[in-house]
């Protein structure tokens, strides 16, 4: 590799690795407890634990749970009702009107079995929904979340450009050496580049997913509202009903129309995800991987019957199959303390790739090119 071609990736490293820095930061900072979520929130919940009941039990009816939830919240609509999937625990989204924001909404936990409630409280409350959204958008809404993909892909960048311009120099050095002599600064590069070298494909695959993640919403509303719209065509110019049929009824129909699927959660009409007309019940497979990958079925509202089960684009798979590379939440306790590790490890490579920049802020790139192709013999001076 040639001189002038080092120095411009060395230059595209540089930059790259600066502009999204802190950005990185801060979401590996956020993102260490949202690893632990569901343990975090386990922990700290005020929920009562469901009642223990014999094996075979069979859950309560859907329409009993949706009344007691609409009796904890008066003057409410329903809105969504879900399954926990690690616990018999149903809750119920509602809101003063069908088409109501997040920050308006309030969710109610019920024991999936004898419809006790459990707890509830608003969708926005608590530390770690806090997190979540500094995490996802910067509390910017879509335009936060795509300039967060958009550091991710420098972090990408940033990567790949380091792995071209340190190739020559870590060859010349057995693997793992940290210089015990010369400046601090070379024995900073050095733990820099030796974690950054543990770290590579863990950390361009959680910045490339994260990345990908950040597009999720917005190829979602436009699925949704084209396959809405292509299965409601038929209801054009018809008010939404105001009696529904049993929604208890609608996912039993669900199930039976996609045979070996689990309910994930059923929405309602006016929310945005199955028109004016339809109960939307979103389902999914019952593998850590498969969990992840949804199935709609529409149940006309009034009659209780399967009218469209839309097809689910690629796009929409491959962004679903992402989400658990990113969150690391596919493999139990185990797999979670691993991605810690490895988010602790990349925020030292963060901090010590800004330490060495500040101590050469304003230096020659053509010197530190120099540095790379002389195998990181520094100059001595300075601490």
């Amino acid at each position: 590799m040639t001189r002038r071609s080092i120095k411009a990736w060395y230059l595209v490293h540089k930059w790259t690795s600066l502009i999204c820095t802190v950005f990185l930061l801060l979401l590996c900072i956020t993102g260490l407890p949202l690893i632990f979520w569901e343990e975090i929130d386990h922990a700290t919940s005020y929920m009562a634990e469901p009642a223990a009941v014999a094996p075979g039990t069979p859950p309560a009816n859907l329409d009993t749970l949706m009344t007691a939830a609409l009796k904890e919240h008066p003057g409410d609509v329903p809105l969504f009702l879900g399954w926990d999937d690690h616990a018999p625990i149903v809750y119920v989204n509602t809101g003063p009107r069908p088409d109501a924001a997040v920050a308006e909404m309030s969710y109610t936990l019920l024991d999936a079995h004898t419809g006790a409630v459990l707890g509830k409280a608003g969708l926005d409350e608590g530390v770690m929904m806090f997190i979540f959204r500094l995490h996802t958008d910067l509390f910017m809404g879509l335009a936060g979340m795509l300039f967060l993909g958009a550091m991710g892909l420098l972090f990408a960048a940033a990567i790949v450009s380091g792995i071209v311009v340190y190739g020559p120099f870590m060859r010349k050095l057995d693997f793992g050496t940290v210089r015990k002599t010369g400046s601090r600064r070379l024995k900073w590069l050095d733990l820099h580049n030796l974690i950054g070298a543990i770290t590579l494909a863990w950390a361009l695959v959680v910045g490339l997913t994260g990345a990908i993640n950040t597009l999720a919403l917005p190829l979602q509303q436009q699925w949704q509202a084209s396959a809405i719209a292509e299965f409601s065509a038929q209801y054009q110019g018809k008010p939404r009903p105001e009696r529904f049929a049993s929604i208890d009824a609608a996912v039993r129909a669900a199930r039976a129309a996609a045979p070996g699927m689990t309910p994930a959660f059923v929405s309602y009409p006016g929310t945005g995800y199955s028109g004016e007309h339809h109960y939307g019940v979103f389902l999914h497979g019952d593998t850590p991987i498969t969990e992840r990958l949804v199935k709609p079925v529409l149940v006309d509202v009034e009659t209780g019957e399967v009218t469209a089960q839309p097809a689910v684009p690629w796009y929409i798979t491959t962004l679903l199959l992402s989400q658990p590379l990113h969150f690391g939440d596919y493999g139990g306790l185990p797999l979670k303390i691993i991605w810690a590790l490895l988010d602790l490890a990349t925020i030292v490579v963060l901090v010590s790739g800004l330490y060495l920049w500040l101590r050469r802020a304003g230096g020659p790139a053509d010197r530190r090119v120099s540095e790379i192709l002389e195998a990181g013999k520094l100059a001595r001076g300075g601490a």
